[in-house]
């Protein structure tokens, strides 16, 4: 019988205290909820105390901390509640619309289109802008290639200047 990798809680400790805050953050950026994200970060760090999975060095746990991440949020936006509930996070939220800057944005103009981008286009972006992954680093993340990760970037850039009216 293969022996199963046991994770000790200095170790757990120690990626929640490393890792917690950019998985907190993907679930975040994917389900708009802070509950949600809750869960998620919650079934990440279970799911990891569970793996048997032997990493190589950091950079391979965190690839693998924010796939989970990306996999558990799929998987709750597929789930018969999320898809037949109301999510009370958006009862009565709109962005204030009061005068700027010529040519500033509201940051949560900003973050609101970022949250109607479709979810492929809105992992990459938050894994590029917020968490400051490069391109190889969000490939493996995401399980797609280099080529399709620059490609869902232009593309949610593009996006972004038709929600935010030309923004440059």
């Amino acid at each position: 019988m293969p022996q199963r990798v046991v994770r000790d809680d200095a170790f757990l400790r120690r990626t929640m205290r490393d890792h917690g805050a950019s998985v907190l953050r993907l679930a975040l950026a994917q389900t708009g909820s802070r509950a949600d994200a809750e869960d998620v970060y919650q079934d990440v760090f279970v799911a990891l105390a569970c793996s048997d999975t032997e990493f190589a060095d950091a950079d391979h746990l965190r690839a693998w901390l924010l796939r989970a991440t990306v996999n558990r949020c799929r998987d709750l936006a597929r789930s018969w509640w999320r898809r037949h509930a109301q999510s009370f996070d958006a009862l009565g939220i709109e962005v204030a619309q009061g005068e700027k800057d010529e040519g500033a944005r509201d940051p949560a103009e900003l973050w609101s289109a970022v949250q109607r981008l479709p979810e492929r286009y809105r992992t990459v972006v938050h894994l590029r802008y917020v968490e400051q992954l490069p391109v190889d680093a969000i490939a493996a993340a995401c399980g797609i290639s280099e080529s399709a990760v620059r490609t869902r970037l232009s593309r949610a850039t593009n996006k972004l200047r038709v929600y935010l009216g030309g923004m440059s």
